[in-house]
């Protein structure tokens, strides 16, 4: 038992230890040692065979998209691939796993140690890199179904899942806070997205996470840890996060009312009951001995060749954290722009590139411009419209060509924005939005007629402005633009300062 003083211990002096098993369904169209469909959402029990079930006399013949789908992955994620690589059963009794083991990998993982950089939104704190473990790929078990209505009802067993191709991805204990594992969940999802591995999609099942967390508390030379609790199968970044910030909190009230260490009780499975915001204990979590893994005997191992690691390397395209890089340094974007692009996908930042460069000068692309209309006016009609950018209707090359004609000030900022919803609506080119709208370029001797019946007819604005309050001059912007709404303001504002002699 520890000689820590629990009674005079604050939250605060708690050191929050996270590591996360993320379970990933990669993008095959059939199960990883069988032809079965991975489809989701067919009727119970038509997607199985005697295969995937493990019926006596079968034998698993791996899908060789999923092993180069986990090769990419494990690239994308800074991983050592592994050149020698096998298959071991995992023994273990679950209902929807008949036939009492899991193919998966034991000591020879596709992918061994590699990292993830990790910066929390809105925080000061530089990005950090949590290291990984290990990603191995392994099957599915199936899924079952209970009767929730606490009337009795039976519970039922669905086995379509069963042989789904998953990589698990395990990080070191390097989280310390549930941001950050909110945060590294986030990136981790973005960049399967853009390497094609995975469709993420948690509501069915495609992204799966397990969060390992226990507490460090140090008081002079001794250091004591809390019990580690595994909180299992969180579907949302957001139940992560509440999960462990609950989990955290529960352990340190019960560190300070028991003082058991991770000395004194093994590992715990716990649930997270959304709805009651909490977890709950399910079961003691077994080691690696328990599971009494031993090499398949079905399937051979497989040998992975440069040749296949060149391949998968060529095919992966520029990343997440390259692509913020590249739109800080050569479109001047600062770090919220060009996150809030990156995060909406390898086609918005494509997208956004063909407007930058489109709209700007030879090597200089109107970068700052570019991403205040697409991080605006694009992404609010596609957020309106549930859609994405590639059914966005205005084309990058006419985007651009609408903000080079604002840039050269034919046209200011807010009529800019009636050309693009006139494009919207009518799917016309800028041109003929321009013609719709009735919007031509004020000529000079038309400007300063503007001017000089403004300054005649408004002496006590004109003196204010002399006195020095320039903004003043507003007032006579919106006066102009009844008068003629193609004045540019910017231009009249200047105009009128240069006439009075300001």
């Amino acid at each position: 038992m520890t000689t820590i003083d629990r009674e005079g211990l604050k939250f605060s002096d708690a050191k929050l230890i996270i590591g996360l098993e993320v379970h990933v369904q990669l993008k095959t169209e059939s199960k990883l040692f069988c032809g079965c469909s991975t489809q989701f959402g067919s009727n119970p029990n038509t997607q199985t065979c005697p295969v995937c079930t493990g019926m006596p006399g079968t034998l698993p013949v791996l899908n060789e998209k999923a092993l180069a789908l986990s090769i990419k992955t494990g690239l994308a994620l800074n991983c050592e691939i592994a050149r020698y690589t096998k298959w071991d059963r995992k023994n273990y009794f679950y209902p929807d796993l008949p036939k009492g083991y899991q193919i998966s990998q034991f000591d020879k993982p596709v992918c061994g140690e590699g990292f993830v950089e990790v910066k929390i939104p809105k925080s000061d704190e530089p990005a950090r890199k949590i290291r990984l473990e290990r990603a191995h790929l392994e099957e599915d078990a199936g899924k079952s179904v209970h009767d929730e209505s606490g009337k009795g009802g039976v519970s039922k067993i669905d086995l379509n899942r069963t042989g789904t191709p998953l990589l698990e991805i395990v990080t070191k204990p390097d989280i310390r806070s549930a941001e950050e594992a909110k945060a590294f969940l986030t990136e981790l999802k973005l960049i399967l997205g853009y390497v094609d591995v995975s469709d993420c999609n948690m509501q069915e099942g495609s992204l799966r996470c397990d969060a390992n967390v226990n507490l460090h508390f140090t008081d002079g030379e001794e250091a004591v840890a809390t019990p580690i609790v595994e909180i299992k199968n969180l579907n949302s970044f957001r139940a992560a996060e509440r999960a462990i910030t609950h989990e955290a909190r529960r352990q340190f009230k019960e560190f300070r009312e028991t003082g058991e260490t991770i000395d004194d009780a093994p590992k715990q499975t716990r649930g997270w009951d959304d709805s009651a915001q909490k977890t709950t204990p399910q079961r003691e979590k077994e080691l690696s001995a328990d599971y009494r893994y031993f090499p398949d005997p079905d399937l051979i191992a497989v040998v992975i060749s440069e040749q296949e690691i060149e391949d998968a390397k060529s095919s992966l395209g520029d990343l997440p954290a390259a692509l913020r890089e590249t739109l800080q340094s050569e479109y001047g974007l600062n770090d919220y722009d060009s996150d809030v692009i990156v995060s909406a996908g390898r086609e918005m930042v494509d997208y956004f590139r063909a407007v930058a460069d489109g709209s700007g000068k030879p090597g200089k692309p109107n970068g700052k411009m570019a991403s205040n209309w697409v991080g605006q006016e694009v992404m609010r009609y596609l957020n309106e419209n549930a859609a994405t950018i590639e059914a966005y209707p205005v084309a990058a090359d006419a985007m651009a060509e609408l903000l080079a004609r604002v840039t050269a000030g034919e046209v200011d900022q807010t009529r800019g924005k009636e050309v693009l919803a006139e494009m919207l609506a009518s799917g016309c080119d800028v041109q003929e939005a321009f013609d719709k709208l009735g919007i031509v370029k004020v000529d000079s001797s038309d400007l300063d007629a503007l001017c000089q019946q403004l300054i005649e007819e408004n002496p006590a604005v004109i003196e204010e402005i002399k006195g020095g309050k320039v903004k003043a001059v507003g007032s006579l912007i919106g006066k102009a633009r009844k008068i003629n709404p193609n004045v540019n303001p910017g231009v009249l504002r200047e105009s009128i300062l240069k006439i009075i002699g300001l």
